[in-house]
C-alpha cells in the first residue's frame, strides 16, 4: 500500500466519521460544544441543528476519497490530477484545523463562549486535522517535485 493510499483511507475515515459526528450525533456535538449548563438555553437546538452542515460538508469529502482510493478512476491516474485532489483534501483539514486556532489562543472555553480545544474530543479532532493537513500536502508535494 503507497503512502498516498494510506492517506485517502484516512481522509475517508475522518470525513465520513466527521458526517456521523456532526450530522447524525448532534446531541453529543452539542455536549462537546456546550458547557452542561448552558445546554438548556433556547439556542442550544439551533446549534446543534446548524453542526448539520459541517457535516454535510464533510460526507462528500469522504465519499470522494473513498471512491478515488477505490475505484481508481481514469481522471485519478495523471500525476497532475493527483496533485490538485491531494492540495484540495489538504485544504480541508487546514480550513478545519485552522479555525480552531484562534479558539486555542484565547483560551479556549471562555465562559461559556467557544470550546476547549485542549483537551477530550477537540484536541483531538484538532490534531488529527493538523496532521491530515500535513499528510495530504505531503503527498501533493512528494508527486509535485517527483514529476
Amino acid at each position: 500500500m503507497r503512502l498516498s493510499d494510506i492517506v485517502l483511507l484516512l481522509n475517508s475515515l475522518w470525513f465520513v466519521g466527521a458526517f456521523i459526528q456532526f450530522s447524525i450525533a448532534q446531541r453529543n456535538t452539542l455536549k462537546i460544544l456546550l458547557p452542561r449548563e448552558e445546554r438548556g438555553n433556547p439556542i442550544a437546538p439551533t446549534l446543534a441543528a446548524s453542526v448539520a452542515f459541517l457535516g454535510g460538508m464533510n460526507l462528500p469529502i469522504g465519499l470522494l476519497s473513498f471512491y478515488l482510493l477505490a475505484a481508481r478512476p481514469l481522471f485519478f491516474q495523471p500525476v497532475q490530477a493527483q496533485l490538485v485532489l491531494f492540495l484540495f483534501f489538504s485544504a480541508c483539514h487546514f480550513s478545519q484545523f485552522v479555525y480552531n486556532v484562534p479558539v486555542l489562543m484565547r483560551g479556549g472555553r471562555v465562559g461559556v463562549a467557544y470550546w476547549p480545544v485542549l483537551k477530550g474530543p477537540m484536541l483531538r479532532i484538532f490534531v488529527i486535522d493538523a496532521g491530515l493537513f500535513a499528510a495530504n500536502l505531503g503527498v501533493a508535494l512528494q508527486l509535485a517535485f517527483s514529476s
